[in-house]
């Protein structure tokens, strides 16, 4: 298990969450299998979710900012959480250079969305990426 398995955790948490209305939906039961490693890959995964789902409010509107012409509400659901999380580390997660995080929520899309989502989310995420100052 690597950080991308983590960030695909959290989003299925986010995911399950949006759909059930539920924010307290603990991440799916196979984090918890493997080496002492994985206790640090959970923390990380659970730190994304927790981590977007409260800042939610603030995390949105900064999507809804640099998405000039789309409602949020609009965006197929996957692609809404990945720059959800996304988002969430740009803005809260200083010890994640923007160019990772980036990367990795373009790979999760390839993954999870469509094709033709994949560069949306990485102009998006590049406009929040540079309206946002870690420091």
């Amino acid at each position: 298990m690597n950080r991308r398995d983590a960030r695909e955790y959290a989003l299925q948490r986010l995911f399950q969450a949006e759909f059930a209305g539920d924010d307290t939906i603990p991440l799916p039961e196979g984090l918890q299998i493997g080496s002492l490693a994985n206790s640090d890959l959970k923390k990380f995964a659970e730190d994304l979710a927790t981590g977007t789902l409260d800042h939610l409010g603030e995390i949105d509107a900064i999507i809804q900012k640099a998405a000039d012409n789309w409602e949020l509400g609009r965006m197929a659901v996957v692609d809404r959480n990945i720059l959800r999380c996304a988002t969430y580390e740009l803005a809260f997660r200083p010890d994640i250079p923007p160019a990772v995080t980036i990367n990795e929520a373009l790979e999760i899309a390839k993954k999870y969305s469509s094709l033709d989502a994949v560069p949306f989310i990485n102009g998006l995420l590049d406009k929040i990426a540079h309206t946002i100052d870690k420091g």
